[in-house]
């Protein structure tokens, strides 16, 4: 496992290298510079996650944590104050962002969520995933509106 180290040396730019042997390695650090450590939770997103019912509990997850990885080890690990929420299985359990259904293969680094703040999603229990563009078709149907020609 490598660990990025961030170097700041005087009168230059700084500069990132890459530690292979663990923080304290003598290959990262070089007299006259002043080191900066990235450790591996820095690395982490970190999801507020929140319940129909409002209940709110937050989460560390990779970059590389796709929603259906989320949604199982959110599953593995139910807090015990969601206890009445209690789903039979993690396939069921669906992430909102930004007001969007996310699909299973879906990774946080897809999503480009920052390091070292709090991205709030929504977790509900839902079988299906509903179609793409159904919300327009819903306005389409409301409004009367086709997309079939017009006669003149």
């Amino acid at each position: 496992m490598s660990v990025v180290v961030v170097l700041q040396v005087t009168n230059l730019a700084p500069r990132t290298v890459t530690c292979w042997h663990g923080v304290r390695d003598e290959q990262c650090s070089t007299e006259g510079e002043s080191v900066f450590f990235v450790t591996q939770s820095s690395m982490k997103i970190n999801l507020r996650l929140i319940l129909v019912s409002g209940k709110t509990k937050e989460f560390l997850f990779s970059p590389n944590d796709s929603a259906s990885d989320i949604a199982k080890h959110v599953y593995d690990n139910w807090p015990m104050d969601w206890e009445e929420e209690q789903v039979s299985s993690p396939n069921i359990l669906r992430l909102i962002y930004q007001g969007r259904f996310l699909h299973g293969n879906v990774t946080l680094g897809a999503l480009k969520l920052p390091f070292g703040k709090t991205t709030v999603m929504h977790l509900v229990a839902r079988e299906t995933l509903p179609e793409p563009n159904s919300q327009g078709q819903r306005n389409r149907e409301k409004t009367g509106e086709s997309n079939c020609c017009v006669i003149l």
